[in-house]
């Protein structure tokens, strides 16, 4: 009889042999055969009961290690830009375990929330236990569900929020968080359905009372997933910096720099002045001074703000609070242009000559000392022949020249001939208690137009001088729409009795000429919608292909770096360019420019669809004590389930569903965005005048439902079974009907329908005859 092992023996051969662990590579060691293997099952399941050792399939291992071969959940890197991981593996009873990635120059890029499968080896460092070799990326962290928690026996189910969604996910009683019945909840999904079929989720975060106002702008940023706390040593950092003194800086403080904001604004990071040009080479001309908050000197590379300031992208702006991209300690504080506070900033000097053109522009790194923090009323007031106390000092030396220089610029812009979409921004007004009290039109002042222009000038400066300098940057890039869209916002053009130029290079200027043609008719919105619709979207990279909208063919972003990553990185690479300190763009930025640009993209696009579905909710929220009133507004969207109508008054979209429209079938064409009758050949096309009755509006979804009453002109009758239109008095053009009558469109709409018709009347007939 082989003599066995003691426990002891047999939990040092697992340690140190780690991917030996099964009963047969135990035996082996051992050299235990035959009957005596009995025994040594014995030894197993005993360590096993003492909780000595874990049972995986056919091997054993010590639940106070990991396996060799583990799945790890990536962290965001430290302070030193190290990757450490969390083991998703771990059974332990005592402190878990620190894994430290040590990537290979063959690995992928690694990003927090990533699972990767690694192997792993003991390591005896002071700060990690384990070092992991990357075997392969197996996925991102959890998918984050958001909904309504209803509280059952078993557990209990999360709703959906999402507008037309039904998916439901299952919680057992112990994956709930103490969760109660009604409450808004955060939750990963946690498994594939059970016998019901539906997911399995666990409950991470709950979030409250989904009726209280704040939770409607909650809603989107946990939804979107949105970070919308600052870590504490991130804050202990902010909280840490002092005020920028004079030293290396040219002193600004005696220059009128002005700010001029909207009267909400909770930051202000550009300032502005101008000053006519006293060289006799350029009469008329005027120089142009653009202020920015210097952000870089307070968020370094590599720093942990730093760190989460890339991790946000940008600022995301709701009706109810901002989840800023900096902590306030910066973005309100010390990079926020205060009236009388000395603070840093990087400048422009722009000369421009008596018609707009930019002459030259120099960059400077300073210190200024606003003497006015003013809103965009108070300065068009002040023009207008109203100044205040603030202002009336200020009219003469610092708010006239500005017009004057802004009156150049807008000669340059009207040759140059930018896209003139005009398209109304409505904002949504809260009261006190969080509920809406209004949906207003924001005014659009020459105010307004003159800090754009001087912007947009800032930027194309900032773009010339690093490409003079050869300094890679980030370029704010619009390419220009592709062929398929021009030739349906062609077609649309043509069914509104207009016409857009074809056969020759697009400009804007083209599609300019088009929106004047629409201007203060029926059609104008219907053409700017659909002219909106055909551009690509604007994102940030380090190729340079220039700006279609803005018809600029070098432009980036460097006037908003408190919210705005990509002005961070353009304000690094001016800092690189001219020499100005250390804190510059690093060698391992510029390697990394191309997926900045992408993931500061992606992450604009986030707050975008947050934004916009938070204003969805809080108009439901409005509406939603206006049910079966009546509203008046337009086709603002075809698809193949229904049409989309915008409110005239409140801008809120809902959906007429297309099973409401009558027993008649409705064809989808996606070609040319319309819905078009299969009997009648009647078609439903973008920009038509609609009246309609609100039947549905759910402020946490969003959704909003309506019920048609009218539509270009013709009454839509009701009854059981389906409803029908009634020809009635024409009140107004549309995608579909030209002034002088149908459509040639239309006409083939109705042609092709008839034609169908009687082809599937002759299909009945021969299956008849069969």
């Amino acid at each position: 009889m082989t003599k066995l092992p003691t426990k002891p023996e047999i939990l040092d051969w697992i340690a140190a042999n780690p991917t030996l662990t099964s009963k047969r590579d135990i035996a082996k060691a051992f050299g235990i055969k035959g009957a005596d293997r009995i025994d040594l099952k014995r030894l197993l399941k005993e360590l096993e009961a003492e909780g000595h050792l874990e049972k995986r399939k056919k091997t054993y291992r010590d639940p106070d290690r990991l396996p060799p071969v583990s799945v790890l959940q990536v962290k965001a890197p430290d302070d030193n830009g190290d990757l450490y991981a969390q083991p998703l593996e771990w059974h332990g009873e005592g402190v878990e375990p620190v894994v430290l990635i040590v990537p290979r120059a063959s690995d992928p890029a690694l990003g927090e929330g990533d699972r990767i499968l690694a192997r792993l080896q003991v390591v005896h460092e002071e700060d990690h236990n384990y070092e992991a070799r990357l075997i392969r990326r197996i996925g991102a962290s959890p998918r984050k569900i958001v909904g309504i928690f209803r509280k059952s026996a078993e557990g209990g189910r999360i709703m959906p929020i999402d507008k037309g969604s039904d998916k439901e996910w299952t919680v057992g009683p112990d994956a709930a968080l103490g969760a109660k019945d009604g409450e808004l909840v955060e939750a990963e999904q946690a498994g594939p359905g059970g016998r019901m079929g539906l997911p399995r989720a666990r409950i991470t975060l709950r979030l409250g009372d989904p009726s209280e106002p704040r939770a409607v702008s909650l809603i989107a940023i946990h939804q979107h997933g949105i970070p919308d706390d600052f870590p504490a040593d991130v804050l202990e950092e902010a909280d840490s910096m002092k005020p920028a003194g004079l030293s290396g800086r040219t002193d600004l403080r005696d220059m009128p720099l002005v700010t001029i904001d909207p009267s909400d604004a909770r930051d202000h990071d550009d300032a502005v002045f101008a000053e006519a040009d006293d060289d006799p080479k350029n009469p008329g001309g005027w120089r142009l001074w653009v202020a920015i908050a210097d952000v870089a000197h307070y968020v370094t590379p590599g720093s942990r703000i730093d760190r989460e300031a890339r991790k946000r992208g940008n600022s995301s702006y709701f009706p109810d609070r901002v989840v800023p991209m900096l902590p306030d300690r910066l973005s309100g504080d010390l990079c926020s242009l205060h009236e009388g506070v000395p603070r840093a900033c990087i400048a422009v000097c722009m000369t421009v000559d008596r018609d707009g053109n930019k002459l030259r522009q120099t960059f400077l790194r300073g210190l200024m000392r606003s003497p006015a923090s003013l809103t965009y009323q108070q300065v068009q007031a002040a023009i207008d022949g109203q100044p205040d106390e603030a202002t009336g000092p200020l009219l003469e030396p610092v708010l006239k020249p500005l017009y004057a220089g802004y009156a150049a610029l807008k000669a340059a812009r009207e040759r140059r001939q930018p896209l003139d979409l005009d398209l109304p921004e409505r904002r949504v007004q809260l009261g006190e208690d969080g509920k809406v009290t209004s949906v207003d039109f924001v005014d659009r002042l020459e105010a307004h137009r003159l800090i754009e222009e001087y912007m947009v000038l800032a930027n194309v400066a900032a773009a010339e001088t690093l490409i003079a300098k050869k300094t890679p940057l980030l370029f704010r890039v619009h390419e220009e729409p592709p062929q398929d869209k021009l030739e349906s916002l062609r077609d649309t053009a043509q069914a509104a009795g207009l016409t857009l130029a074809k056969g020759q290079v697009l400009k804007t200027e083209h599609l300019n000429r088009l929106l004047h043609q629409a201007a203060g008719t029926d059609e104008a919105e219907l053409i700017n919608l659909s002219t909106l619709r055909s551009m690509t979207q604007a994102y940030y990279t380090p190729k340079n292909f220039g700006h279609f909208g803005l018809a600029l063919q070098n432009y980036a972003h460097f006037t908003s770096p408190i919210r705005r990553y990509s002005d961070l990185i353009v304000h690094r690479a001016l800092i690189t360019a001219h020499g100005w300190g250390d804190d510059g763009l690093t060698a391992e930025e510029i390697d990394g420019l191309e997926k900045t640009g992408q993931h500061i993209s992606d992450t604009e696009r986030r707050s975008m669809m947050a934004e916009r579905d938070t204003t969805d909710r809080y108009l439901a929220a409005y509406l939603s004590d206006r049910l079966g009133a009546e509203f008046t507004g337009r086709v603002s969207g075809i698809a193949k389930f229904g049409l989309f109508v915008k409110l005239d008054e409140t801008g809120a979209d809902g959906l007429v569903p297309i099973s409401t429209l009558g027993n008649e079938y409705f064809h989808f064409d996606r070609e040319s965005g319309t819905l078009m009758g299969a009997d009648s050949g009647r078609e439903i096309g973008l920009g038509m005048r609609a009246r309609v009755k609100l039947v549905e509006a759910a402020p946490v979804t969003g959704g909003i439902a309506f019920e048609l009453l009218e539509l270009d002109g013709e009454e839509y009758e009701s009854g059981r079974g389906g409803g029908s239109f009634r020809r009635g008095r024409h009140r107004g053009g549309g995608a579909g009907r030209s002034r002088g009558g149908a459509s040639p469109k239309r006409k083939l709409a109705k042609a092709k329908a008839k034609d169908a018709k009687t082809k599937r009347k002759v299909s009945r007939q021969r299956r008849a005859k069969t």
